[in-house]
């Protein structure tokens, strides 16, 4: 299974990125894993909701250019539906069974998303009703398919 993660920014926190590859790390036996940073648009000091509209369409068309034909494509985003381990599990699994063997996960910038991603999704996943950085997003992305794939195959998870 090919995994990617197409997300706007770099990860600047040493501990993020620490955790982040540790996880990336422990998938290497289970999928081909690829993170794509794409550049985080610059945003003005108070900006208008017509900036903001600008930025995120040009994060957007940046992150599509990323999103391979056939691949499933999960959006990241607050309003999404809320999932537990054992069904991101699930969906994993079913989507492999069905021969949808290239997800494509998108984590948005610190303004969320544009109307042409969340258009091109397949399905919009939402991890809390809670707001979390699109940067720790990242490393509780990686630790759940690392967990998904420890459920789909019945083996322990132990940190």
């Amino acid at each position: 299974m090919k995994i990617t993660i197409v997300a706007v920014g770099k990860i600047k926190e040493k501990y993020l990125t620490m955790g982040i590859a540790e996880f990336v790390k422990r998938l290497t036996p289970y999928c081909r894993l690829s993170i794509i940073e794409v550049d985080e648009e610059r945003m003005p000091d108070n900006p208008s909701d017509a900036e903001k509209v600008k930025v995120l369409l040009k994060e957007g068309e940046r992150m599509l250019k990323h999103v391979k034909e056939g691949t499933h494509l999960i959006v990241l985003d607050v309003v999404g539906k809320l999932a537990s381990s054992e069904e991101l599990a699930e969906k994993i699994s079913n989507l492999g069974i069905s021969g949808k063997s290239d997800i494509t996960f998108i984590i948005g910038g610190a303004f969320g998303l544009s109307p042409d991603i969340v258009k091109a999704a397949n399905e919009r996943l939402s991890f809390s009703k809670m707001t979390f950085t699109h940067q720790m997003i990242r490393l509780l992305l990686v630790e759940q398919v690392y967990r998904a794939f420890k459920i789909n195959r019945g083996e322990p998870y132990h940190l």
